[in-house]
């Protein structure tokens, strides 16, 4: 039997000032392999994150991705299929390293390389997909194209990160749901603040795009969702703060979190800054792990089908 194994990496959104607008894929991959069955019901088995947690129903991001993925192509001969699905994921659930983005996209991805139509599926479209999916394009854009990405509007940019970029994440044993954290957000803000957050973020985009690291302590003033998601999440400040005295670049609460992450420009760096979380959190009573962490430029990909 021919399979097809797809692979797909973990990303940061947000980055500080950027929200809902900057991204950056991580080298944490989420792997999958994908049959097609002539008969039974459709299974899903996952080793590693997610293991005994994620099951094959109608609300499996992974299955989501696939169905509306072949259904946006035309392919009414596989829409009614069954499959069997083997997932690898190193992506941790729930801490704010898009794995329900990726899950989505390895879906969608899937779906483009069964489709007979495959023009139908530009990677314009399976962004538009994995947005109506996900509420959000941010994580499934840097999922789908690797490195650092803008998105607004509907439109993507993708940048080349800088060579020697490193990232360490925090990822502590604390699950946070997306939609509750952003229930914690006002409804407005101050125009000040809004201001602040612009001229912030164009500033990473300059240091992704013209390799002045420098830039990237843009990352750690932000206005607009840090400050009001501190007040769920106490250890946050902290954290961020001693990842910024180590010697980070810059710091950012992950996505919605629970995952902090902070970019380096050496590897002796990344150490001293994952060993300043590792400390900080264990004086918060903050159970967890630090992890070194590349800069992923790839982004989705199908390894290629596989005899099973």
């Amino acid at each position: 039997m021919v399979a097809l194994d797809v692979e797909v990496p973990a990303s940061s959104a947000n980055l500080g000032c950027g929200f809902d607008a900057l991204a950056l894929a991580l080298d944490l991959p989420l792997r999958a392999t994908v049959e097609i069955l002539d008969a039974g019901p459709t299974t899903l088995t996952v080793d590693g994150e997610g293991a005994g947690r994620l099951s094959a129903d109608r609300r499996n991001r992974f299955l989501m991705g696939l169905r509306n993925g072949l259904a946006a192509a035309g392919e009414e001969r596989l829409e009614g299929r069954h499959f069997r699905v083997r997932m690898h994921n190193e992506i941790p659930l729930m801490r704010g390293l898009g794995s329900s983005a990726a899950a989505t996209v390895a879906g969608l991805v899937v779906a483009r390389a069964l489709s007979g139509a495959p023009s139908r599926l530009s990677d314009d479209r399976l962004i538009a997909l994995a947005a109506e999916i996900e509420g959000h394009a941010d994580n499934a854009t840097a999922a789908l194209l690797g490195g650092f990405v803008v998105v607004t509007g509907g439109r993507s940019v993708r940048i080349e990160p800088p060579a020697g970029l490193r990232a360490v994440v925090f990822v502590p044993d604390r699950p946070l749901r997306t939609a509750e954290m952003r229930e914690v957000l006002p409804a407005a803000v101050p125009f000040a603040d809004a201001v602040h957050n612009l001229g912030s973020a164009a500033l990473i985009v300059a240091a992704m795009a013209g390799g002045d690291l420098s830039l990237l302590a843009a990352m750690n003033d932000d206005r607009l969702h840090e400050p009001y998601r501190a007040a769920v999440y106490p250890e946050l400040p902290a954290l961020l703060a001693a990842a910024r005295e180590t010697g980070a670049l810059g710091a950012a609460l992950s996505g919605a979190g629970s995952t902090v992450i902070a970019l380096c420009d050496s590897d002796a760096s990344a150490r001293a800054v994952g060993e300043a979380f590792s400390h900080t959190a264990q004086r918060l009573n903050l159970p967890g792990a630090a992890h070194a962490l590349a800069v992923s430029s790839a982004g989705a990909r199908i390894l290629g089908p596989s005899a099973r």
